[in-house]
């Protein structure tokens, strides 16, 4: 499952890739914000959905905010998520190869449709290689995080 969350500034490009993960047939559930409210608050989406990242094995998570720094900064503190702020396709490929990370953190002000659709596309198809020295580091995030 692919979990959304958005506050005011990035509601406009999650309602825009609902209809992108749509026409891919990526199913996906909306944690909100449901509706624009230039009011809400980023800690609220960012909590709702790594914690739904964090209880559904195998799952993922796209957030969007304005600079795409504070629903990074609020899903990292779930325990087991690991999330990154990308704003191009090389860092989406590296994020999950490297660091199996989780939730993606897209920017609602700077990042236009058609490059956050080849992101979410590049860092959905591509798989954590596995690598020794890879598994040793997240192992350590692990450990610590117990």
């Amino acid at each position: 499952m692919l979990y959304l969350g958005a506050d005011h500034a990035g509601f406009k490009l999650k309602e825009q890739l609902k209809k992108y993960l749509l026409t891919q047939k990526i199913k996906f559930a909306d944690l909100g914000n449901l509706k624009l409210d230039k009011n809400d608050d980023y800690p609220d989406f960012g909590f709702k959905v790594a914690k739904a990242v964090s209880k559904d094995d195998g799952s993922k998570g796209i957030l969007i905010c304005g600079s795409s720094f504070g629903v990074c900064i609020v899903a990292n503190k779930v325990k087991g998520i690991r999330a990154v702020s990308i704003s191009n396709i090389k860092d989406a490929k590296l994020s999950r190869e490297h660091n199996d990370a989780n939730v993606l953190c897209l920017s609602g002000w700077d990042l236009k449709l058609p490059l956050a659709q080849k992101i979410i596309k590049i860092w959905l198809d591509t798989k954590f290689n596995g690598a020794p020295r890879h598994k040793r580091r997240l192992n350590k995030i692990s450990r610590y995080e117990s």
